[in-house]
């Protein structure tokens, strides 16, 4: 049997399906493996390239690969999809990765660490907690209207909530269920709270967080967020890659050599472009104030350009000054700002 050099794995909860190659791009097996079995058998086969699709499990199991001496490696799924042949099974899913992964252009995704994964993970509790919140302050505010009682849907007045009931006459049990959804309310603002202390907490213990917190527009949040996807800056070769990856860069349609650009392509993290973007319409906001090179460039832009496209234009800014300063492993310096795209 030839020499296995590559093996694609196509991931799935309780099942893996294995396809090794040989350099020649030959099929040497194909295998069916449980959870329980797959690390096993890993560990008694010769260091090899292990290729997967980046998604839920994968970063794990890359860490797993790597330690028991394997090249552990991960694709987009969008890219492994055009090698996909017709009659789709597990294991064409499976040679489809291992040619993706063959490609010499191929572009990887770096595996991340458990803390980077931690941090993730906050990141997405504290999104579906701040999600839940909002449901239910509109929710209380449906159901006040529809009894006529107008509360403006603001952190002051939600705390002083009981006292706005007591003025108005409506019938006990309405008065119940409201109390009961306050109740959620201060719950889950309460978690949330405890989230962001949490993050504020590793961001202290996180020095490339402090180089990301001096740049405009980045605070707690957004800055550990990036400590999280970025990883490994050495996987970009530039600042516009990195804001290519988030999507903060028009899509192209271009042929016959006329360039058609498009809106921004809305590719990668959403979330943390939706945070990039909000950073950005805060600088935006105290452009009038700014004395540097980012507050004239700024307001020139406004002058020709309507907002929302100059808030996309300065989140791709913000998201490339932060690749310069985890690169420099320096802080922002608004007098080296370089503002020619």
């Amino acid at each position: 049997m030839n020499e296995v050099t590559l093996i694609g794995i196509d991931l799935g909860k309780h099942v893996f399906h294995l396809h090794a190659q040989d350099a020649k791009g030959h099929e040497v097996f194909r295998k069916k493996l449980s959870r329980a079995q797959l690390l096993p058998f890993f560990s008694n086969l010769k260091a090899v390239t292990v290729v997967m699709e980046a998604c839920a499990g994968s970063h794990w199991l890359a860490r797993k690969l790597n330690e028991l001496g394997h090249v552990a490696r991960l694709v987009s799924p969008q890219y492994v999809r055009p090698f996909v042949k017709s009659n789709k099974n597990d294991y064409i899913d499976a040679e489809a990765i291992c040619e993706a992964a063959s490609r010499p252009a191929m572009r990887f995704v770096e595996p991340r660490t458990e803390a980077q994964q931690l941090l993730a993970a906050l990141h997405r509790a504290r999104e579906g907690l701040v999600t839940e919140r909002t449901a239910t302050i509109n929710r209380i505010h449906g159901i006040l209207l529809e009894f006529g009682i107008v509360v403006p849907l603001s952190r002051a007045t939600l705390r002083r909530l009981p006292d706005v009931l007591a003025v108005h006459d409506l019938p006990p049990r309405l008065v119940q269920l409201i109390h009961r959804l306050h109740a959620h309310y201060r719950y889950l603002d309460q978690q949330v709270d405890d989230i962001e202390r949490d993050l504020t907490l590793q961001l202290r213990e996180d020095e490339n967080a402090a180089r990301l917190l001096s740049i405009p527009g980045i605070g707690p949040i957004t800055a550990s967020l990036l400590a999280s996807e970025v990883g490994n800056v050495a996987q970009f070769e530039g600042g516009r890659n990195f804001a290519a990856s988030i999507g903060l860069v028009p899509r192209q349609h271009s042929t016959g050599g006329r360039s058609v650009l498009c809106g921004i392509s809305k590719r990668g993290d959403k979330h943390l472009r939706h945070l990039l973007v909000q950073g950005a319409r805060a600088v935006i906001q105290r452009a009038e104030q700014r004395t540097d090179k980012l507050g004239a460039w700024i307001r020139s832009m406004l002058t020709r350009r309507h907002a929302n496209v100059v808030a996309c234009a300065v989140a791709n800014k913000l998201a490339r000054i932060a690749w310069a300063v985890l690169t420099k492993h320096t802080a922002y310096d608004a007098a080296h700002l370089k503002l020619a795209n």
